[in-house]
C-alpha cells in the first residue's frame, strides 16, 4: 500500500538538490496556509487533536465557541479546556469511530453545540493507525430557539381553534345558567326561612362555580387572543408601586412584606399600562402566594442597563423544580391549587406584545426569582474620545 507522502519525501531527501527540497517546503506552506484560511472562514469550529484528546490546531471559530486564547490551546488537552467534557466518552476512546453529539455548554455562554468527530486513519501497509481526530463544532442555538418558538406556534395556533369551540360550547350556556339561577333565587326567597336556607347555599355553590368556569374562559381565550396594545409613555416604577396599592389588602391579610428597590431614574418607555398592571398583578400575586401562610417576604426591584430595563420579583417560598419549571409556560400546567395555568401563558403574551421577554428562575428551598426584560428605545449614545495630535502633526489655524 502507498506510505504518506511526508516519508516518501523522507525517503528521497537525500536525492533532491537544495532547490527542489526548497521548491517543496514553499508547497507545503502554502498548502498550510491555504488550508488555515479555508478553515478560518468556516464559521463552524474546526479542531484537529492527537488521539490523546490534546489540540494541535483550533480555528477563531471554536476558539469563540469555548472561550479560548487560541495560542494558549495548542497543545493542550480538550477536557482542560472545555470545563465538564470527557474526551474518552465523547471520542470513543480506544475505538474511536464518527460521532455526532448535542451538547449543552453553560461557558462563556450558554449555548447548545453539535459534536462531529471524525477519526484520522492511515493506512500504512495493511495496518491501520490512528493519527487524530477531527471535530466540527456547530452553534444549535438559534436553530434549537427558532424550533421552540415554531413549536409554540403550533401550539397557539391549535388553541387558538380550540378556543373558538370553547367559547361558543361554554361561554352560552353559562349565561344561561346564571339566567336560570335568578329565577330559582327569586323563587327560593318565597319559601319559608327553615325550606329557604338550604336551598340558598346550594344556589350559592353552584354561583360560586359558574363564576370560576366564566373566570377560567376569560382567561383561556385572553391567553390565547389578547388585546392590542395601546402604546403611551410611562414609567415602569409607578406602574409596580399602583399594582402594589391595589394588592395592598391582600398583602396585609396575609402578613406579607414587600422589599422595594427600585431605580429612582428610570426613562419612560412605550408601554400599554393596563396590559403591564396585568403582568405585574398576576407575577406579585403568583410571589406572595407561594410564600408561608404569614410571614413570607416579596422583594420587588428595577434596574437599568444601556440596552434595556429590568425588573425583578423574587419570593422567600419553597421554590419549584427542575421538572415543574420546564413546563410552566404551558397552558395549564401550575403549581396552585385551583389555579387556571394560564397566568404566565397570558405574562409572556404581553412582554413580547412589547418586545420584551420573562426569564424565571428557581430552586427547590431557595425561592423563585422572575425577571422582565424591557428594550430601551432611547439608549444613551457613547461617544468616542476624540485622537490626541502627534507632535509631529501640523495644527493649521
Amino acid at each position: 500500500m502507498k506510505s504518506s507522502f511526508i516519508d516518501k519525501l523522507l525517503s528521497r531527501l537525500d536525492r533532491l538538490s537544495p532547490k527542489q527540497v526548497q521548491s517543496l517546503v514553499d508547497r507545503l506552506l502554502r498548502d498550510k496556509g491555504f488550508l488555515e484560511s479555508v478553515f478560518e472562514a468556516l464559521r463552524e469550529g474546526v479542531l484537529i487533536l492527537t488521539p490523546e484528546g490534546q489540540v494541535t490546531f483550533l480555528n477563531t471559530a471554536a476558539a469563540r465557541l469555548f472561550g479560548l486564547d487560541a495560542e494558549r490551546a495548542l497543545g493542550e488537552p480538550l477536557s482542560k479546556l472545555v470545563r465538564g467534557l470527557d474526551w474518552n466518552t465523547l471520542s470513543g476512546g480506544k475505538n474511536p469511530s464518527v460521532v455526532s453529539r448535542d451538547l449543552e455548554v453553560f461557558y462563556p455562554e450558554h449555548r447548545f453545540l453539535n459534536f462531529y468527530l471524525s477519526p484520522i486513519v492511515e493506512d500504512l501497509e495493511g495496518t491501520p493507525r490512528h493519527l487524530g481526530t477531527v471535530m466540527l463544532v456547530r452553534d444549535l442555538t438559534e436553530t434549537r430557539r427558532t424550533n421552540e418558538e415554531n413549536l409554540e406556534s403550533e401550539k397557539l395556533n391549535a388553541l387558538t381553534l380550540l378556543a373558538a369551540g370553547v367559547a361558543h360550547e361554554i361561554g352560552n350556556p353559562l349565561n344561561s345558567l346564571g339566567i336560570h339561577l335568578q329565577l330559582l333565587e327569586r323563587k327560593i326567597k318565597k319559601l319559608p326561612p327553615g325550606d329557604s336556607e338550604p336551598l340558598m347555599e346550594h344556589l350559592s355553590t353552584a354561583r360560586m362555580e359558574i363564576g370560576r368556569l366564566d373566570t377560567l374562559l376569560q382567561e383561556f381565550l385572553h391567553a390565547i387572543r389578547p388585546a392590542r396594545a395601546v402604546m403611551q409613555p410611562c414609567q415602569l416604577n409607578e406602574l409596580i408601586r399602583d399594582t402594589l396599592k391595589t394588592l395592598e389588602p391582600e398583602l396585609l391579610s396575609r402578613d406579607v412584606s414587600v422589599n422595594l428597590h427600585l431605580h429612582e431614574n428610570l426613562p419612560e418607555l412605550p408601554l400599554d399600562p393596563d396590559q403591564i398592571r396585568q403582568a405585574l398583578f398576576n407575577l406579585i400575586k403568583n410571589a406572595y402566594q407561594a410564600v408561608p401562610a404569614s410571614g413570607g417576604e416579596v422583594t420587588i426591584g428595577s434596574t437599568m442597563s444601556e440596552h434595556e430595563i429590568l425588573v425583578r420579583i423574587a419570593d422567600s417560598g419553597a421554590g419549584i423544580s427542575p421538572e415543574v419549571l420546564g413546563t410552566l409556560f404551558e397552558p395549564y400546567s401550575t403549581t396552585k391549587a385551583g389555579g387556571t395555568g394560564l397566568g404566565l401563558l397570558i405574562v409572556r403574551r404581553i412582554l413580547r406584545e412589547h418586545g420584551g421577554e420573562i426569564e424565571i428562575q428557581s430552586e427547590e428551598g431557595d425561592g423563585t426569582r422572575v425577571t422582565l426584560h424591557f428594550p430601551r428605545t432611547n439608549k444613551r449614545a457613547r461617544m468616542l474620545p476624540a485622537p490626541e495630535p502627534e507632535e509631529d502633526d501640523v495644527i493649521e489655524v
